[in-house]
């Protein structure tokens, strides 16, 4: 390996994002994030690290294995970088933004950094893009952060979007009312993200029937609405079933192109989640758009009634519909300022000369101009 090659060599999960892609990501969010203003959404922008005790505190423990540490040189505490970004604006609602009036709407753009990526998803630095809705239960603000994160999407090309709706205390719901301990039920959620209908039934206890119908249930909304409220479910089970209801309903008012399905029992990366839950879909993509969903904003999930989502760039730049090549063209030097600046207003990309060249046409074409600018106008080069 040469000197060259060898600095251009980067650790695991890490890319250099080169033209054009790099204007494409920035494009797609300023995109989303202008969409999301329009519907009263106010930006934040939270530090890239925090202090390792703030930052995994209380629900923020889900994602410790996910996260980088360092020691601060400063001062000398160790320091976390984050790993997702929810948890921090729900940091920046209750603290600093606490006299805000609510519901509180808040949206976000970044990198985040992990330990290790998935095998789906290798990359371990991720560009994140999403809202917060704060300080309401209401299942109206579930519907809009559902209904918000489609027509996003759709916004910037993405087509075919479908929205897989979760209820992860659904299944906790159903356990205490069996007495299940915490050690079996941890073995039977397991069970239920793996769909396995054997270990459900082995781990169950008196509730394995109810937990098997309830993981049949999952599928398009309404024969899987239809499925649950067939079953004998404790009192908050019922309660919740009828909120996911109203959901459904009212995203497909918002939404109506959505196609929407309902997956009860699963539970993979909704750890902290305290009620409705979506994961995001295309078809264009075979990975999860993203995710989002009901949660506790602050003092360790005990806070504020909270809902959101979060958008993964990666995915969703493989999911956009594909945007033109900008129309580049070539100024020769000497070319007055006024002119170039009248091709920038009519929407061309100038590549400006910067000393005389005996072929514009061959020189155009080495700069990959398709045109070049000569006698007052656009001409293509052949």
């Amino acid at each position: 390996m040469n000197e060259d090659s060898s600095r251009a060599l980067l650790p695991p999960g890490f890319n250099d994002i080169l033209p054009p892609d790099a204007a494409f990501e920035a494009d797609i969010v300023g995109r989303l994030m202008a969409r999301v203003r329009a519907s009263g959404y106010e930006q934040v922008k939270p530090p890239l690290v925090e202090y390792e005790d703030t930052l995994l505190a209380g629900d923020g423990s889900s994602m410790t294995a996910r996260t980088f540490r360092l020691m601060d040189p400063m001062s000398h505490r160790m320091l976390a970088v984050r790993a997702d970004m929810t948890l921090q604006i729900a940091r920046i609602a209750t603290t600093r933004l606490a006299h805000e009036p609510r519901p509180l709407r808040l949206c976000y753009g970044g990198q985040v950094l992990q330990v290790a990526g998935s095998q789906l998803r290798p990359e371990r630095q991720v560009g994140q893009m999403g809202c917060e809705l704060i300080g309401t239960d209401s299942p109206v603000a579930d519907a809009e952060i559902v209904a918000l994160a489609a027509d996003s999407l759709a916004g910037i090309g993405v087509a075919d979007i479908s929205v897989d709706l979760n209820l992860p205390p659904l299944v906790t719901s159903v356990a205490n009312a069996a007495g299940i301990d915490a050690a079996t039920l941890a073995r039977v959620r397991a069970a239920l993200d793996r769909k396995d209908a054997a270990a459900v039934k082995s781990y169950g206890g008196r509730a394995a029937g109810m937990l098997g119908a309830m993981l049949a249930a999952a599928g398009p909304a309404d024969p899987a609405l239809a499925a649950l409220n067939k079953l004998d479910l404790p009192q908050a089970a019922r309660e919740a079933v009828r909120g996911l209801a109203d959901v459904v309903a009212r995203v497909r008012e918002a939404a109506p192109s959505v196609a929407l399905t309902i997956d009860p029992v699963e539970n993979r990366g909704f750890e902290y989640h305290t009620g409705i839950s979506f994961s995001i879909f295309s078809r264009r993509s075979r990975d999860e758009l993203g995710r989002g969903g009901r949660y506790r904003a602050g003092n360790g999930g005990t806070g504020e009634p909270s809902t959101g989502f979060t958008l993964f760039m990666d995915t969703v730049l493989r999911a956009c519909a594909a945007v033109p090549p900008p129309k580049r063209i070539y100024v020769p030097f000497g070319v007055a300022s006024p002119e170039t600046a009248r091709l920038r207003a009519e929407g061309w990309t100038t590549i400006a000369g910067l000393e005389h060249a005996g072929d514009q046409a061959a020189e155009a074409k080495r700069l990959g101009c398709a045109h070049v600018f000569v006698d007052g106008r656009a001409r293509p080069v052949a």
